[in-house]
């Protein structure tokens, strides 16, 4: 936590995977962000942000967007300053989509995918997508701010079979919390 009872501040999400063989289509994994208003926590988001954006206040930025899984430890990574994030937004739910260029491809035919949610250097969550491995996209992470406006954590993992698109405009609509 940023401190005594303030909640969460600065947080990353981190994913990975393995390129695909050489010779057939690559791997391409997104971190996909959905932000809900106070008035509307689990109808459609405000804003996503995924490759190739950022929000509109800058406070979620995905900082590196990989399209093979080429690379070394984490291949896409995703910021998101709850703490500076308008007091309007009440709800941010994080997931991960598959995309589906060459029919459908569920995380279990994608080797060695892994997630990290941080905090800082305090690891708040981190699996491997096996208890999903047969979905084309699953949430990883439910964030909401509570009455006193700190931010806290929701471990997620709703799993959804359906392509990127649909994925982002209904992955907040399941109520965890």
């Amino acid at each position: 936590m940023s401190g005594l009872n303030k909640g969460l501040g600065k947080v990353e999400v981190a994913l990975k995977w393995d390129p695909s063989p050489s010779g057939e289509p690559d791997h391409d994994l997104d971190i996909i962000a959905a932000t809900y208003p106070a008035h509307d926590p689990y109808g459609t988001p405000s804003y996503l942000v995924h490759f190739d954006s950022r929000s509109p206040d800058g406070t979620i930025t995905l900082n590196r967007d990989s399209r093979t899984g080429q690379g070394f430890g984490f291949d896409e990574v995703m910021t998101l300053e709850l703490d500076r994030l308008a007091t309007t937004y009440v709800r941010v739910v994080v997931g991960v989509a598959v995309q589906q260029q060459d029919g459908r491809k569920p995380f279990g035919a994608v080797p060695n995918t892994a997630v990290r949610v941080l905090e800082g250097r305090s690891e708040l969550v981190a699996h491997d997508f096996s208890g999903v491995s047969t979905s084309t996209a699953a949430t990883v992470a439910e964030f909401t701010r509570d009455d006193s406006g700190a931010w806290r954590f929701h471990p997620s993992a709703h799993a959804f079979v359906t392509d990127p698109a649909t994925f982002a405009a209904r992955m907040g609509s399941i109520r965890t919390v």
